[in-house]
């Protein structure tokens, strides 16, 4: 690879987002540079929940097991509860194991973890600064950059000794979170609510917290009193610290200390010793942006949108931003990858993004319907006409509270069915899925998962390079799009599988994988025009629209 400039790649912001961009382009080979302008430290982890999807990602970068041995117990219970207070009554709860305990999904090799940000940020950091070809530079704030032709030129400046530098770069990526000044230097605006409510979070600790009530461990437990839900306190460590949310409203309020105090008395439903260790005042948004980027700067992550936490798809939704954006960038750095493959990004990525904004905000709607359908006195109160208030109130939440609970239609079923680079098969969409994921090899889908007989999944097939997929004894050559990706210089591997089960799954005998997982084309015949299906999804275009990619040849 040769670059023009002094990285290839520059990545503004090292959160979870940025460090795993850098850590899938070193592990592809690609060198970048990460910069981050504070020294990294996190006092408020601002997720905690690793998604399947972004486990799968781990597991390709082999460092699933390290996030697997977080420090996160694994037997601490990550049961939901609804509850007048700790000290009061529960209306209902949703029960979880310990992550140790949780079984993977029919389809896929992973499962969720909880690990919040302080514990996953450290892993992925790890990974990025194991490859020496990606570097990580704190105390580094992007304070300018210009976009030319051939690249970008960034003016960078260390916050502490105030020194200013350049870096020039083929590509910058944004991940700066939700006040990103990549957004803002390029004028890019943000469509939907910018603000669904003013919340406070308090990061405190108490040792003994389980032992001052009777409701046991678990991991999120919500609060309705009168007015609805106004409250939530998570385990954040499994252990001694915890995060207390003050919900709020759409109307701005600036949550003392003394709220704070109260706010606390009240949840617990009695006064308790606690130690404050961190209080963050936010507004919880729901806003995709108007544009992903420009010709060599792009946006991901928090950068690009911003979601209600209500369903763990924020940074999820991130990891993959940029697991699409590192191949793309590797192709057009190699040499492979067309000039309309990083145009694609936007086309490919944004409507997921508006889908996963608008179904946290349905999320959050649900756990605040309580607002709306207010409490009866009587769950309050103790005695059977209070048991019987509480348990039809109760179940009633609990029915609404499930959507958030159970969302790997979210997390897997994520398709790019309207993208350029991909060529469909004349087969009916499948609807999308909310609650559970029905796994097709439709071309835009994620490639289904299946075991194969030496216990790899699938899925371990694909991330590096295309996969060419030849399914059943009888499946054909496929020497027309091996000889065409050989041509465009493609990294493209054939895998013969003779396995009913695989065969059964992905309902084609050739099937082409993309190295982020996805279905770019499938058949049971070798295409017409193999160079023209090679060309279309490298993103080499143009391609006539409406054409058959069997009859045009790409440009």
């Amino acid at each position: 690879m040769v670059a023009k400039h002094s990285t290839p790649v520059l990545i503004v912001g090292a959160g979870p987002v940025g460090l795993a961009l850098a850590g899938d382009l070193g592990w592809r080979g690609v060198r970048c540079t990460l910069i981050e302008k504070t020294d990294g430290a996190i006092e408020q982890p601002k997720m905690d929940l690793v998604g399947v999807r972004t486990m799968e990602f781990c597991r390709r970068w082999g460092i699933a097991d390290w996030v697997r041995d977080a420090p996160y117990p694994g037997d601490y219970p990550q049961d939901y509860i609804w509850l007048t207070a700790l000290n009061g009554y529960e209306l209902g709860r949703e029960k979880f194991p310990g992550r140790a305990f949780e079984a993977c999904p029919p389809e896929s090799p992973q499962k969720r973890e909880r690990v919040p940000q302080d514990m996953f940020d450290p892993i992925l950091k790890r990974f990025a600064t194991s490859f020496e070809h990606v570097k990580l530079e704190y105390h580094t704030e992007l304070v300018d950059f210009a976009e030319g032709p051939d690249g970008v030129q960034a003016t960078v400046r260390n916050p502490l000794s105030g020194e200013s530098r350049t870096i020039t770069a083929d590509y910058l990526i944004g991940t700066d979170g939700g006040a990103s000044f990549v957004r803002e230097r390029l004028g890019i605006t943000m469509s939907g609510n910018p603000a669904l409510t003013y919340t406070t979070n308090v990061i405190f600790r108490c040792a003994n917290f389980s032992s001052l009530h009777d409701k046991g461990l678990g991991y999120r437990f919500i609060f309705i009193g009168p007015e609805g839900t106004w409250l939530t306190i998570v385990a954040v460590n499994g252990g001694d610290r915890f995060r207390m949310s003050i919900v709020g409203t759409p109307d701005k309020v600036t949550h003392t200390e003394a709220d704070i105090h109260a706010a606390l008395t009240r949840a617990m439903g009695r006064d308790f010793d606690y130690e404050i260790l961190s209080v963050l005042r936010w507004v919880r948004r729901e806003l995709v942006a108007d544009s992903y980027g420009t010709e060599r700067v792009f946006l991901a992550g928090d950068a690009a949108h911003l979601t209600s936490p209500t369903g763990a798809l924020g940074m999820n939704t991130g990891i993959q931003d940029v697991v699409d954006l590192g191949w793309k960038l590797e192709a057009v750095l190699r040499g492979w990858g067309g000039p309309a493959l990083l145009k694609r990004y936007e086309i490919e990525r944004r409507p997921v993004a508006v889908r996963n904004v608008g179904a946290s905000s349905a999320n959050l709607d649900r756990m605040l319907a309580t607002r709306t359908r207010r409490p009866p006195p009587e769950i309050f109160e103790p005695g059977t006409k209070g048991d019987a208030a509480r348990k039809e109130y109760g179940d009633w939440y609990t029915r609404i509270m499930r959507h958030e609970w159970f969302m790997n239609g979210y997390h897997l079923g994520y398709r790019y069915d309207d993208s350029p680079i991909i060529i469909p098969d004349g087969t009916p969409a499948p609807p999308l899925e909310t609650s559970t994921y029905t796994q097709t090899a439709r071309p835009g889908a994620r490639a289904p998962h299946v075991w194969l007989a030496d216990c790899r999944s699938t899925l371990d097939l694909y991330g590096r390079g295309f996969v060419l997929l030849r399914l059943g004894r009888d499946a054909p050559a496929g020497e027309g799009l091996q000889a065409a990706a050989a041509e465009r210089g493609v990294p493209c591997r054939v895998v013969d599988l003779d396995a009913p089960e695989v065969l059964a799954a992905y309902q084609r005998r050739l099937v082409l994988v993309r190295p982020d997982g996805h279905v770019a084309w499938r058949g049971d015949a070798e295409p017409a025009n193999a160079r023209a299906v090679i060309d279309r999804v490298r993103g080499a275009g143009p391609i006539a629209k409406g054409a058959h990619p069997d009859l045009e040849v790409a440009s």
